[in-house]
């Protein structure tokens, strides 16, 4: 006898178990054979005329009783014009703007942010999305009810099940309290009050019972039971007991219960109030929807309806409370509660002002330890003994820039204030509103109000460790920084120290009061790191004395990059004396702020003098990712003078302190006055119209640091100007003579001028300007330095060298400095009154925007894109229309380079608006643009152009969409038919750009696959909507058109296209009316013969109901390919199943049971693919697998087949498993093969040839030539005809018996099932009952009955 032996598992037995490599090996197969045996291109099904279809059938859809979903609702979209909410309280654009503007650039940017928001509105949306984008969100159940069942019990179980409750989402309580006597609350007494330990629980039909026990361990029998699902109510009793509290029955007895505390008796009253309340919104759901009946159920209610319900038995109850608790089927499928936000589209905002990283500087202090008492009679506070003034702006030394404009504070005492003499005069010059009480108003504001700013809101949209709040301070002009800064240096005994100070700085401020000289200067940093973390620590350094030599902004950042330096910054010579200024975060409720412009923004108390903020302007770096579209008016110049070179002068004796005064003109003339436009400092006027520059005592070559704000006007032209005068100012204080008259203080030593338009644009490069000796009239003619200039006699400054530099720094949203932009919008103005433009010329202008700097596109995105439109549909020449479009391309490619796409979808939606038709402009935005694209799209064409136009054709058919739409409102054409709509040649147009698409997207993904991706979602979004606008049958033929470039054996690739097209198009918050789904028989009587038709995936199905014929046959089309493909199909399909059974506009069962006649076809493709859906089971039994004296049938080649069992436990799987292939629960792509998968159809389509089933590849070549017409023969049965393959040891076992399995769509409507328990089958939900016929079946087949209830 021999012992057996166990050989070692073989090296190929091993390999057998890696993952991937069978699966691999069938998917090349399988490809090769495709290819080369059954490439079949399927039938071209042409659409049925949609618009035709509607008259033809008027009277079959009227009389029907759900035609709602049979119609489009009327009125389906409509033009929203959205009144734009400007933060501000007053508009930003002057009040005469509009007509002051003469430059068309002006004019179109002031139109941009004036102009209201333009708005398509489509009102079923919100319909038009994924199912998670559903207005009610589909419900994501935490916990599902547990049931529990007697037969379950385990009686002995000591655990605590007081958390049964919050373990099913519901209510759980426990306690000890005191029960009364059960039958009347008059007969209670406080003795007969029991203490019982009572527990809440729930069952598992969602109703509560109220347990009470003599101690705690509720695991043994409870002494008594309050069934709540009796109580009427729960209400507090305090006639016999405190704290009691009384649950009132509905046989009109009641319960009487005691706590211990008022806090636990009202915890007691809410939760079982609670819970009453939830069961009483049960019961009024359950009343809700039996207001809607079926068809069938209408003769079924009767006079004894009222007394059934009024005598229920338990078991109805308990049916009804099982009814309620019951979840739709696709609450529970893992899709459906998985949160995937991948398809749904950000929310598109309309433009608004953005800030970066806002600050708030609060200015409270400067304290010099030098100080004294300034008043005469010595009495009041000590303070300083000059007035000082500080100027806060922000430094960043990473990027070696001033990124803020200055903010100008005056923190001296009132007192000391009034050391300078106050010119009055400046108050009465310049306009504005004066108050009743004769304040002069600013934009509602009184004046006095804004005079003293301490408090300043800072934006940085860049910030990082290297940024610096930099304080400037200065004093009266009194002689050299070094002599002047010297007593604040010393900290010896002040006194006698502060009077002489004091005693100077009065002489000086009666005399030089208007003049300032630089004194000190201090930092600090502004941010922790890179995220913007404020630096709150952080104080000012000491106050470092300025140097003379080091003023200017350059020298500052070369100071800040040795701060962190103590080695440097000891070396420094500082001042004594401390600034107290701090930093904080910017509330987003922040009050009583004015703009950089002073115009309040909302939310601003007129009545509140105090505690104003305003807003610093901030220079935002010229790159593309920190711009954004400019929504306000602003139009602001800065102006730095830098040098000035007098020591090689000789036309003046005396030329050392040299004041700079800045004036703006518009004029040259000798009467001319300069313009009040200039920002004034604090305590004097906001606007003024001159400001001095800082002076340094003795300097012949003086540097400045000044900044100076000037507010432009709306239209500049050559005449305007900025005019420097340079005074020679006289520190010596000796002479009394010279404190009584002015011309002696300063002495003019030369003028300087600056035009600001230069080519039409304005200066802002660095300008090295000579100064003259005097100012002629006309001195704006005379060229620089020119000696034979015929104009007015000027004398020059050493020979007319260039000796002063100045430079400008623009802020405007009115005008630009690109050089192209200007260009561009010049030329339109300038051939707009010509009746023929010159394509040429236009055609060199559009090509020369391709070189604008991106920053300039994005800040003047709006009115560009709004001038590119307008040239669009006035160009006479295709050539203008092509650059038109190719310069939009160049636009759009570079907002996505540069990651703001979303302001081109802010554009779209809200700015973009056609311009009406004249009898000179017939030409419409749609029109022109789609011709413009087909061009473009032409093979000969640049390809780079050709490939960004596809990338982000979602821009081009957005506009034109909404192109189309207001065409149709503006025009009235909405209230024709459909067909009539549009005309020929717009239809011709679409039908020619959606058959350009198709060779670069079906043929050409391999070389651009991003875009034929986007090219093909962008087409499917745009016909998706035509279907709102157009003649809807038009648009179902470029669908078909479409689909039919597509080919059986095509790259996963193309399949992924084509299904995404597919989702896309199918996902129309319309789709259910433009299936049409409702028999199509012939005649006045429909008989069953006709009706077959719509169960079966017949031509005339497709034809019919188009897009979900299309759909499933697509789906049948990709259940043929291999294991991705077939997971795409699937997914797209259930997905669209999962919409339409959350859709509240279909939720009654008539409506869902209408929506199931357009999916009967899919149980017929099931069964016909069942072969290739693995469906993976889950049974009781093991599987083994059998050997069949070392042969495996040929049929069952890589399957697991299951022990014998009864037929009717086939008929179950057969059951649960077609269920779970539709619902995707079960996955259809296991490695293994189910028990289903030897259940095969002996005629069906799943003989196709597939490496995936387990058939062999000649008998499927054998089949095919008789599977279609075997096919119909099934469909037109409506019984599934499986014939059922045993083993010779099964057939021995199982006698072969014809059987009747059911499927019953009432099913798919479950009861809440245990977390444990697998996942419910799931579908979609079908409530009306229709009986198919049964028609017999040869012995040994099994019939399968489809029955819908």
């Amino acid at each position: 006898m021999t012992t057996p032996v166990h050989p070692e598992t073989r090296r190929f037995t091993r390999g057998l178990g890696k993952p991937g490599t069978a699966a691999e090996l069938r998917q090349s197969v399988s490809e090769v054979v495709r290819t080369s045996v059954l490439v079949v291109k399927p039938k071209v099904i042409e659409p049925l005329d949609y618009e035709n279809v509607l008259v033809q059938r008027k009277t079959q859809i009227l009389s029907d009783v759900l035609r709602d979903m049979l119609q489009f609702p009327l009125e389906d979209f409509e033009i929203l014009t959205l009144r734009r909410q400007g933060r501000t309280l007053y508009p930003t654009v002057p009040i005469n703007a509009e007509r002051e503007a003469q430059s068309l650039f002006v004019q179109e940017c002031i139109k941009t942010y004036k102009s209201d928001w333009h708005v398509v509105n489509y009102k079923y949306e919100d319909y038009s999305g994924d199912f998670r984008q559903l207005p009610n969100k589909v419900s994501r159940p935490d916990k599902l009810a547990v049931h529990v069942f007697e037969v379950d019990e385990d009686v002995d179980k000591d655990e605590d099940t007081a958390s049964l409750g919050s373990q099913k989402g519901g209510f759980s309580k426990h306690g000890w309290l005191y029960k009364g006597n059960m039958n009347s609350a008059i007969s209670v007494t406080m003795r007969s009050f029991k203490r019982r330990y009572f527990h809440l629980t729930q069952l598992g039909d969602g109703s509560y019972n109220l347990n009470f026990y003599k101690d705690e361990k509720i695991s043994k029998e409870p002494k008594g039971t309050i069934f709540l699902d009796s109580c009427m109510g729960v209400v507090q009793n305090n006639k016999v007991r405190r704290f009691a509290f009384e649950l009132k029955m509905q046989d009109k007895s009641t319960y009487l219960l005691a706590s211990d505390s008022e806090g636990e008796m009202e915890d007691w009253i809410n939760t079982l109030n609670k819970i009453l309340h939830s069961s009483f919104e049960i019961a009024m759901q359950e009343k809700r929807n039996g207001d809607i009946h079926d068809d069938d159920d209408l003769g079924k209610s009767d006079s004894s309806s009222g007394s059934m319900d009024s005598f229920q038995s338990a078991r109805d109850i308990e049916s009804r409370m099982r009814n309620e608790t019951r979840l739709k089927l696709f609450t529970l499928d893992p899709d459906t509660q998985k949160l995937d936000f991948s398809g749904i589209e950000p929310d598109v905002k309309q433009f608004e002002e953005k800030f970066g990283k806002r600050v708030l500087v609060n200015c409270n202090d400067l304290a010099f330890n030098l100080q004294s008492c300034v008043a005469e009679n010595e009495e009041g506070p000590t303070t300083n003994v000059e007035p000082f003034y500080v100027n806060l702006s922000l430094f960043d030394i990473q990027n070696g820039r001033k990124i803020s404009s200055d903010f100008h504070v005056d923190l001296n005492h009132p007192s000391v204030r009034g050391m300078v003499p106050s010119n009055t005069s400046q108050y009465m010059n310049g306009g504005g509103d004066t108050h009743p009480e004769g304040q002069r108003l600013v934009h509602g504001v009184p004046e006095a109000a804004m005079q003293y700013p301490r408090l300043g809101v800072f934006s940085v949209t860049c910030p990082h460790p290297d940024i610096f709040l930099v304080a400037r301070i200065e004093k009266v002009l009194q002689g050299g920084i070094n002599h002047c800064a010297e007593p604040y240096m010393k900290s010896s005994d002040s006194t006698k120290v502060a009077q002489k100070v004091l005693k100077n700085a009065k002489l000086a401020c009666c005399r030089l009061g208007q003049y300032r000289m630089p004194f000190a200067w201090a930092a600090r940093p502004l941010f922790k790191d890179a995220s913007g973390t404020l630096d709150k620590s952080a104080r000012f350094s000491a106050l470092f004395r300025q140097d003379s030599n080091k003023l200017s902004n350059e020298d500052m950042l070369k100071l800040l990059a040795d701060f962190r330096k103590p080695e440097k910054m000891a070396k420094l010579p500082v001042i004594l004396g401390n600034l107290d200024v701090t930093i904080d975060n910017v509330a987003p409720d922040l009050t009583n702020c004015v703009t950089s412009s002073y115009i309040p923004v909302k939310q601003f108390d007129v009545s509140d003098k105090t505690n104003i903020f305003f807003e610093v302007e901030e220079f935002v770096p010229y790159i593309a990712k920190c711009s954004q579209p400019f929504t306000i008016y602003n139009n602001h110049l800065y102006v730095y003078p830098k040098h000035l070179k007098y020591d090689s002068q000789k036309s003046f004796a005396k030329a050392r302190n040299i004041a700079v005064c800045i004036e703006f003109k518009d004029s040259d003339e000798e009467e001319a006055v300069s313009l009040k436009c200039i920002y004034g400092r604090p305590g004097g006027p906001l606007l003024t119209k001159n400001a001095f520059a800082a002076v340094l005592h003795h300097q012949q070559t003086p540097e400045f640091y000044d900044e100076f704000k000037i507010e432009l006007p709306t239209q500049l032209h050559e005449k305007h100007h900025l005019l420097f005068t340079f005074h020679h100012v006289s520190c010596d204080s000796n002479s009394k003579a010279s404190t009584k008259k002015r011309d002696l203080v300063e002495t003019q030593v030369g003028y300087a001028w600056l035009p600001l338009l230069k080519d039409g644009r304005v200066t802002m490069n660095e300008s090295q300007v000579p100064v003259a000796a005097n100012l002629p009239a006309g001195y704006l003619s005379c060229q620089e330095g020119a000696s034979k200039h015929s104009g007015p006699e000027v004398k020059w400054v050493d020979g007319g060298k260039p000796l002063f530099k100045v430079s400008t720094h623009l802020v405007s949203t009115v005008y630009t400095q690109d050089q192209h932009l200007h260009n561009f919008f010049h030329h339109c103005q300038s051939t707009a009154p010509a009746t023929q433009v010159s394509g040429g010329e236009l055609v060199k202008y559009l090509k020369s925007l391709h070189a604008m700097e991106s920053h300039v596109m994005i800040k003047f995105l709006p009115t560009t894109l709004n001038q590119l439109f307008r040239v669009l549909t006035s160009a006479t020449q295709e050539d203008v229309a092509v650059n038109v479009t190719r310069v939009m391309i160049h636009i759009v490619a570079q907002c996505h380079e540069e990651g703001l796409e979303h302001y081109l979808r802010s554009y779209v939606k809200f700015v973009f608006k056609t311009e009406p038709q004249t009898s000179s402009t017939n030409r419409s935005v749609h029109e022109e643009l789609a011709k413009a694209m087909t061009a473009i799209l032409k093979p000969s064409t640049d390809f780079l152009t050709c490939n960004k136009l596809l990338k982000y054709s979602w821009y081009f058919f957005e506009a034109l969409v909404k192109s189309m739409a207001q065409y149709l409102i503006e025009s009235c054409k909405v209230k024709l038919s459909r067909n009539q709509r549009f005309s020929a040649s717009f239809h011709h147009t679409v039908e020619t750009l959606v058959n350009m698409m198709m060779p670069h997207i079906t043929q050409k993904y391999k070389d651009n696959l991003d875009a034929a991706r986007n090219a093909n979602h962008s087409l499917a979004v745009f016909i998706k909507r035509c279907f709102n606008l157009m003649d809807r049958g038009f648009m179902f033929k470029q669908i078909n058109n479409y689909i039919n470039c597509f080919m059986p054996g095509d790259p996963k690739t193309l399949f992924e296209f084509r299904f995404e097209f597919l989702r896309v198009v199918c996902s129309h918050e319309h789709y259910v009316p433009l299936n049409l789904p409702m028999p199509f028989g012939k005649g006045r009587i429909l008989r069953f013969q006709d009706l077959q038709m719509d169960y079966s995936l017949t031509d005339d199905f497709c034809k019919n109901h188009f897009l979900v014929g299309l759909l499933l046959r697509e789906v049948s089309v990709g259940l043929q390919e291999f294991r991705e493909i077939r997971q795409i199909a699937i997914h797209v399909l259930k997905n669209l199943m999962i919409k339409h059974t959350f859709d509240d506009r279909y939720s009654s069962k008539s409506q869902q049971a209408r929506l199931a006649t357009l999916y009967f076809p899919l149980f017929g493709l099931l069964q016909e693919n069942v072969n290739r859906l693995n469906v993976k089971e889950v049974s009781p039994f093991t599987i083994n697998h059998s050997n069949n004296n070392g042969r495996e049938d040929s049929l069952l080649t890589n399957t697991l087949i299951t022990p014998p069992r009864s037929s009717t436990f086939l008929d179950t799987s057969l059951h649960k498993d077609v269920f779970g292939v539709i619902s995707g629960t079960s996955s259809p792509h296991a490695s293994s093969t189910p028990n289903i998968n030897s259940v095969r159809h002996a005629e069906s389509r799943g003989s196709l040839i597939s490496t995936d089933s387990g058939n062999s590849l000649p008998e499927k070549i054998n089949d095919k030539a008789n599977s279609l017409d075997k096919t119909e023969k099934f469909v037109r049965r409506h019984s599934v005809n499986v014939l059922r393959f045993f083993t010779e040891t099964e057939e021995s076992m199982l006698s072969v018996r014809s059987k009747r399995v059911t499927m019953d769509f009432s099913l798919l409507s479950v009861p809440c099932v245990t977390e444990s328990a697998p996942q419910p089958i799931i579908s979609l939900q079908v409530l009306h009952t229709v009986i198919l016929p049964r028609r017999s079946v040869p012995t040994g087949n099994v019939r399968v009955c489809v029955r819908v209830s």
